[in-house]
């Protein structure tokens, strides 16, 4: 009987191998049990899945194997695929008790089948790509916002604007009247293609969906970033003197500014700030208000700190005859302070010139660049003297080759002092006519004779080039003026007398002889 048993096992093994291999085509199945198959065909199947640990325990032990399995699984449901069975647990009985059956009774448990996804439709699947595509397109370019300062590179220019490349979806335009503040100006001198600029993004997106730019706000958000910049860390700044205004001066940063008078130059309210105009003058910020839009600098602190930075260096390389280039600074009734380079030193008025001058203004102005020669120091006063005439030409070297004594010579008076009169003749050269030789008559003032600023005739009467004095005479030269008078007046008297006197011939001394002798 067991034999038996062996046989129908073996057939069903080989038919269940074959159902393995079709467990990968889907199988249509029914819900109605007239389209299953028979329960004899159901159960032999069932037993075939069983069929290798049965056959390994017979063959051990040789006994006769009932498999019990439960019942079918019942068929899945439409457009599934059926897995393969697992082996299930198979209870060995002796032969002795199996009781003797044309076929063995089995009962297969049911098996849970997972079912697998479903596939997703082709449409769905494209349309999320697409969005997801589109999305990381869109975050690629960076967000702009509006008032915001980015940085682009023009790419074109036509007389509506300029396209300005700043890494968005598609070029910013910057209108002709965004380009600057002069209204006048060309596109073409103010950028160039290809040029990376700054520009401020006024919108986003137009409303015809453009992004509009503005290269003019861009410059003058930058210009308050450098002004509240130099507040903040007390930098000094260039800037342009674009006007002359009550009480000081107008100056472009990009944005306005002013500079009072009493922070312009030295700080003298006598200072002449035309001059300025037209100039760049280093400053320092003083006061800012961003919200009244008001700038408030000075000239003379960026000045004076300028001067304290080289003042160091300055005192260490002065030297007693030294010549030095300088700056007046400033001028006085007794002389002129130069900047040397951080320090200044006093040049005194009987210093400028081997002449005598009534005031430095004669031969200085603030702001002049000069030479001058440092005659003494004292640095631990901050005092440093200074002078000019010791490198001037010193006239009266040449003096000698000029006059002699005995000239009469023109000059003009000079001062007036109660000893007499100084005359400046040519050359510069100063010379002293004393009261004693004003007038051959006593008691004469010279004042009564003379006046500063007139200009008379003097006669050289003495000449010291190495006392550096020449004495003249005021007398002695209209003595010889009227000499020279008379002489004239004489020669004009003979030469008339000449003239009124009848001439004789020899034919009038002949006629004189003929009436003699008759």
């Amino acid at each position: 009987m067991s034999e038996e048993i062996r046989d129908d096992l073996s057939q069903q093994v080989a038919a269940t191998e074959q159902g393995e291999a079709e467990t990968a085509q889907p199988v249509q199945t029914s819900e109605t049990a007239d389209s299953t198959p028979s329960e004899e065909a159901a159960e032999a199947q069932a037993a075939a899945v069983a069929v290798e640990p049965t056959l390994e325990t017979a063959s051990e032990d040789q006994p006769e194997v009932v498999a019990e399995i439960s019942e079918p699984a019942p068929p899945a449901p439409p457009a599934t695929v059926v897995a393969a069975a697992a082996p299930v647990a198979v209870e060995a009985v002796p032969e002795a008790e199996a009781a003797p059956s044309p076929a063995p009774e089995v009962t297969v448990a049911p098996v849970a089948t997972p079912a697998p996804p479903s596939a997703p439709e082709p449409a769905a699947e494209t349309e999320g790509m697409n969005s997801q595509a589109a999305a990381q397109y869109e975050s690629s370019f960076p967000n702009l916002t509006e008032g915001e300062v980015v940085k682009g590179v023009v790419v074109h220019i036509d007389r509506e604007g300029v396209l300005v490349d700043v890494g968005a979806k598609s070029e910013g335009i910057i209108r002709l009247n965004e380009l600057s503040k002069d209204v006048t100006a060309q596109a073409e001198d103010l950028v160039s293609v290809g040029e990376q600029i700054d520009v401020y993004v006024m919108e986003a997106e137009s409303a015809d969906g453009r992004l509009i730019l503005s290269k003019k706000r861009a410059d003058f958000e930058k210009a308050w970033e450098r002004v509240l910049e130099a507040k903040e860390t007390g930098k000094i700044i260039q800037a342009m003197v674009t006007d002359r205004v009550k009480g000081g001066l107008v100056v472009d940063l990009g944005i306005r500014g002013f500079v009072p008078a009493s922070h312009v130059g030295n700080g003298s309210l006598k200072t002449n700030l035309d001059r300025f105009v037209g100039q760049s003058i280093p400053l320092k910020v003083i006061e800012v208000d961003k919200e009244r839009r008001k700038v408030v600098l000075s000239n003379r602190l960026a000045m004076e700190e300028e001067r304290q930075h080289k003042k160091q260096d300055t005192v260490a390389s002065l030297q007693v005859g030294q010549i030095r280039t300088g700056t007046v600074r400033r001028l006085t009734n007794y002389g002129a302070f130069v900047d040397l380079g951080g320090i200044d030193g006093l040049l005194h008025i009987s210093e400028m010139a081997w002449t005598r001058i009534n005031h430095p203004q004669e031969v200085l102005k603030e702001g002049q660049e000069i030479q001058v020669v440092i005659l003494k120091m004292d640095l631990s006063q901050g005092r440093v003297s200074l002078g000019r005439r010791q490198i001037l030409p010193d006239p009266w070297r040449e003096i000698e080759k000029m006059y002699r004594i005995g000239d009469v010579i023109r000059g003009q008076v000079t001062r007036m002092v109660p000893f007499g009169a100084f005359v400046q003749v040519e050359g510069g050269i100063e010379g002293i006519i004393p009261n004693s030789e004003m007038s051959s008559r006593r008691g004469v003032k010279a004042s009564d004779l003379i006046h500063q600023g007139m200009e008379v005739e003097v006669k050289i009467i003495d000449l010291r080039p190495d006392e550096r004095k020449m004495t003249l005479s005021l007398r002695q030269a209209r003595q010889e003026e009227e000499v020279r008078r008379e002489r004239r007046v004489m020669d004009d008297y003979q030469a008339r007398q000449d003239r009124d006197e009848p001439r004789f011939t020899i034919g009038d001394a002949l006629r004189a002889k003929e009436d003699s002798e008759s």
